[in-house]
């Protein structure tokens, strides 16, 4: 069991601010999207993901402290459980899976405490007639997929696979139900429901407000000040933005219908591109050069209407 606090680095007494700062940290470093075909960065943003769910929830995170749920949001179970020392039919013990009971162990249990220990239906293979219980799963979704709807593969207790549907404009913290999925019932009833509730991956520079999306983009320093058209990342791919002559760093412009898919309203939400002068990495003297000679006589104060505040 892995502690949440020690992966995103932050004390116990961390507050939801510390939390979120330490999370969006980590992401930027180590998004798949940003390391592509690195195993090891996949699988440490695997880690601070679900570490960040556990303690950006304020009930979880208590829970957790309190040591009610583990790491993942799976419950604890009691000290002293009596299930731990209790024997199953024919002297068998219960299967546990991890430290918690197994889902697959809940059929015998419902048939023991209706059927065979009741004395209904007289023997084994008699019993009460229930149909199957629910389960819940979680699952970690890319946010790509979330938006734009696809396909997501979820392994069950049992071993078995299922793809998922998961639906154009899903939301995180949304749950899905997936009908039969869950535990058999007895008797030949049918089997219960599984719900799955989706956690979507945070993505390297798209970040969500609602149902509009916002996206810092880098500009050159001639896109900047003599305009022109420029490819713009969104979520349906890659479109053409028309950038002001003048422009400067914190300028916001928007894409009107390129946000997510309201899936109550049938309605797109927009996306706010926010521009970013960006000098070469390399020293460019050549720029350096033509900046002296332009700044001659040209000087001005970008500073100047901060004086009346100090």
């Amino acid at each position: 069991m892995s502690d949440p606090y020690s992966v995103l680095g932050v004390p116990r007494t961390a507050s939801e601010d510390d939390i979120r700062k330490a999370f969006r940290k980590l992401a930027k470093k180590h998004h798949p999207d940003l390391n592509p075909g690195d195993k090891a960065a996949e699988a440490k943003f695997k880690e601070i993901s679900q570490a960040n769910d556990l303690l950006s929830d304020v009930e979880k995170r208590r829970r957790f402290d309190a040591g009610e749920i583990d790491d993942t949001g799976q419950e604890m179970p009691p000290r002293g459980f009596y299930r731990d020392q209790a024997g199953g039919p024919g002297g068998a013990k219960y299967a546990h899976a991890g430290g918690h009971e197994s889902f697959v162990d809940m059929g015998g249990i419902f048939s023991e405490m209706f059927g065979e220990r009741r004395g209904f239906g007289g023997g084994p293979g008699g019993g009460f007639d229930i149909g199957g219980m629910p389960v819940t799963y979680s699952l970690r979704v890319p946010f790509l997929v979330a938006a734009r709807g696809g396909k997501q593969r979820v392994t069950l207790p049992d071993g078995k696979t299922l793809d998922i549907d998961v639906p154009e404009g899903t939301s995180d913290g949304q749950t899905l139900r997936l009908k039969g999925q869950g535990m058999p019932g007895t008797q030949g009833r049918p089997a219960g429901d599984a719900y799955v509730e989706i956690h979507v991956e945070p993505h390297a520079f798209f970040e969500t407000r609602d149902n509009d999306i916002h996206v810092e983009l880098p500009v050159t320093v001639t896109e900047a000040a003599l305009g022109g058209k420029i490819r713009v990342p969104t979520v349906g791919g890659a479109v053409m933005l028309n950038v002001p002559a003048a422009s400067n760093t914190g300028t916001s412009l928007r894409l009107k219908g390129r946000g997510l898919l309201d899936r109550k309203s049938g309605q797109r939400g927009d996306q706010y591109v926010k521009l970013k002068v960006t000098l070469p990495e390399q020293p460019d003297e050549k720029l350096k050069e033509f900046l002296e000679k332009w700044e001659a006589g040209r000087a001005y104060d970008p500073r100047k209407a901060m004086e009346q505040f100090t």
